[in-house]
């Protein structure tokens, strides 16, 4: 069996941390959450198991962490686009939708990182807190975006419009995700524009670039 304990190195607070949350996710991502244990997370990151302690008061803290940085992840990623996006609030939302359903975002690994902590977001009140803030987090930025587009709508509509294209953005992602191979090259993000742009009576399609914006 192949050794994949980080070698030892002297590192800064911050760097071990971090090694700790990377090696949480590896494991979970190999052998789902009952891979991750202290000792197995320990190894992974080239540390004592007492060390964990030093920076998580517990394993579960440590869970919380890793799936808010996953979650902080996809979010990040797709809002990367928006730094070279054009001015423009349909080109902006569209390229936003466009990366929401692409990699690196939409990526196995993610998807299956994601669905491993969904049984704790499930039973532990704290984990589904993380969930939540993470959820609104993506949804907000989503809702900001739609709520530029030149027309008019009330607060209450654009709620509305961004929990609906949250979920059209949500399945698609899944779908690409895991079956990748069963869809045509650019099939996923052109149905993400068609169906968000028919919620929002706009034109995504039209406005999406790729040889300007991603992907």
């Amino acid at each position: 069996m192949p050794d994949h304990r980080r070698p030892y190195r002297r590192e800064t607070e911050e760097r071990r941390r971090e090694d700790l949350i990377a090696a949480a996710l590896d494991l979970v991502a190999e052998g789902g959450l009952h891979a991750a244990t202290v000792r197995a997370i320990a190894d992974r990151a080239g540390v004592t198991p007492g060390l964990i302690r030093h920076y998580f008061t517990s394993k579960e803290e440590l869970t919380r962490v890793a799936y808010r940085r996953l979650m902080q992840r996809m979010t990040s990623d797709s809002a990367a686009v928006l730094l070279d996006a054009p001015d423009d609030p349909v080109a902006r939302l569209a390229s936003f939708v466009a990366a929401s359903v692409s990699a690196p975002v939409a990526d196995p690994v993610a998807l299956g990182l994601w669905a491993a902590f969904l049984h704790d977001v499930r039973r532990d009140a704290s984990m589904r807190a993380v969930h939540t803030a993470m959820y609104l987090d993506f949804r907000d930025m989503l809702q900001g975006l739609i709520a530029a587009l030149p027309r008019v709508a009330s607060d209450a509509q654009l709620r509305t419009e961004a929990i609906a294209c949250n979920g059209v953005i949500d399945g698609l992602w899944m779908e690409g995700s895991i079956l990748a191979e069963a869809f045509a090259v650019g099939e996923i993000i052109a149905i993400a524009l068609s169906a968000t742009g028919s919620i929002l009576n706009v034109d995504l399609t039209s406005a999406y670039k790729p040889d300007r914006n991603i992907p």
